[in-house]
């Protein structure tokens, strides 16, 4: 039978010996990874990482000239441009992340290691003397896995999935956010371009005016004073004109601030100015901010995640088992042919640590506590925004009603007061006065309209809709 040599020179070893012993270690190192691997307690229902959101990438939304955009439309081209989307975005895929991190403590953390030495070492007694140089080759796999904690590692995936949860909400805030400002921005670019259209009218009627003094005078049935004061009024109405248009121009700079294209090209918008009766109550408005508000359930969130952080520094006295097992193998031959393994149980019981734990449980409850004030100063905060909201809007509805009656009002009188104007049986002043009372009254039902509407995407903000 042929033999294999020790490299120290010790007794011969058969080598059907040596094979068969190889094998049953393989075995037994393979058995064993493999219970260690089945031996932790299986992850709770759910604990699994839901598909991650498609990768949000900031593309410019593109805006043709002349494009007629509706409000949906703005609203689309803001949620395509804005930066805080897309820092939103990324933050609930970072905390995604963490929960994965988290459940990595369910699964075996196996490392591979490979090494190369060379060198002498001391000989003690009885030659005392220092070997000659050699080479030393080797490498070797370790599986350890975590086996008991006591519920650890599943409070810390709950506690990563509270905080998944509340980045997730904290994407809807800043989504409603935009598309309230782009709602706001959009009314008031309406508002302002309606006025303007108004004001444009005014001047018109004024140069008519102006016209009819001239001719009065020159019949030499009204005095120079008329002319005079027509030509100021017909100045002051384009000076009035001037700013509208200005506050048109700061309207649409706005717009486009609002939608992300700040060189937005020449576009038109709809006109959406039209009163529709928003149907909600108070009570139904503020129910329905408490079920949908995402700063609210962001807060609960995080309200569940410091509980559940809570709840993992009071077991950081609690023992933890793993297991390990290891083989490697090593010689000064390459490759290496001398086998080693070993497997085990680890039991770590904490004895003392200074008052650590006792101090982590301290501010853990801290944090819980700041959480629920916090949860609180949101849910009082619902309320005073969704009262604010609601009473502008009812307050928008009021001025709206008795806008559109005095413009009736006004137009019936400025009607008359042209009339006797004409026929020369009325004075100026009094036309005047009627002329710019239509024109006020005429802003005055624009300015209701665009409060309604906003006041209408403020109520839905606070609803969290």
């Amino acid at each position: 039978m042929p033999f294999d040599e020790s490299e120290r020179g010790g007794t011969p070893v058969p080598m059907g010996s040596c094979e068969t012993v190889n094998t049953t270690t393989r075995i037994l190192i393979a058995g064993i990874t493999a219970l260690l691997a089945v031996l932790p307690a299986a992850p709770p229902r759910g604990w699994a990482e839901e598909p991650a959101a498609p990768s949000r990438v900031l593309e410019t939304a593109a805006i043709a000239p002349g494009e007629k955009l509706t409000v949906g439309r703005c609203v689309e081209i803001a949620l395509q441009n804005s930066p805080n989307i897309l820092v939103a975005s990324h933050t609930v895929d970072a905390t995604r992340n963490r929960v994965g991190q988290a459940s990595s403590a369910y699964y075996p953390q196996i490392s591979l290691t490979g090494s190369y030495t060379k060198g002498n070492t001391f000989l003690a007694w009885p030659s005392n003397t220092v070997s000659p140089l050699q080479d030393t080759y080797g490498w070797s796999a370790m599986l350890t896995q975590n086996i008991v904690d006591f519920g650890r590692t599943e409070a810390q995936v709950s506690m990563r999935r509270k905080d998944l949860i509340a980045t997730r909400e904290d994407f809807r805030d800043a989504t409603g956010q935009i598309v309230f400002n782009v709602k706001r921005s959009y009314y008031s670019f309406l508002w302002a371009a309606k006025s303007r259209d108004v004001l444009k009218e005014t001047v018109a009627l004024f140069e008519k005016k102006l016209y009819l003094a001239r001719e009065f005078y020159e019949a030499g049935e009204r005095s120079r004073f008329d002319v005079t004061t027509a030509d100021v009024e017909l100045t002051n109405a384009r000076l009035e004109l001037v700013r509208a248009e200005n506050v048109l121009r700061m309207a649409r700079v706005t717009l486009d601030n609002a939608m992300g294209v700040p060189d937005a090209p020449e576009y038109e918008i709809e006109d959406t100015l039209v009163f529709r009766k928003y149907p909600v109550t108070f009570e139904e408005a503020r129910d329905r901010a408490f079920l949908n508000r995402p700063d609210i359930r962001s807060t609960v969130a995080r309200r569940e995640a410091a509980e559940d952080a809570l709840s993992i520094a009071r077991k950081g006295n609690f023992p933890t088992l793993s297991g390990s097992a290891n083989f490697s193998r090593t010689s000064a031959d390459y490759p290496p042919e001398r086998d080693i393994w070993n497997v085990g149980l680890t039991l770590t019981i904490p004895f003392f640590s200074g008052f650590l734990t006792t101090h982590q449980v301290g501010e853990a409850k801290e944090n819980l506590n700041v959480n629920k004030a916090k949860e609180e100063t949101i849910r009082q905060n619902v309320i005073l925004t969704v009262q604010q909201a609601y009473i502008k809007l009812m307050e928008a509805e009021e001025r709206l009603g008795l806008a559109e009656l005095t413009v009736k009002q006004a137009q019936e009188n400025y009607d008359l007061a042209l009339g006797r104007y004409e026929e020369g049986v009325g004075i100026a002043l009094e036309e005047t006065n009627a002329l710019v009372s239509l024109s006020k009254a005429r802003l005055n039902v624009i300015t209701a309209l665009a409060d309604y509407k906003i006041a209408e995407a403020e109520l839905q903000r606070a609803m969290g809709e």
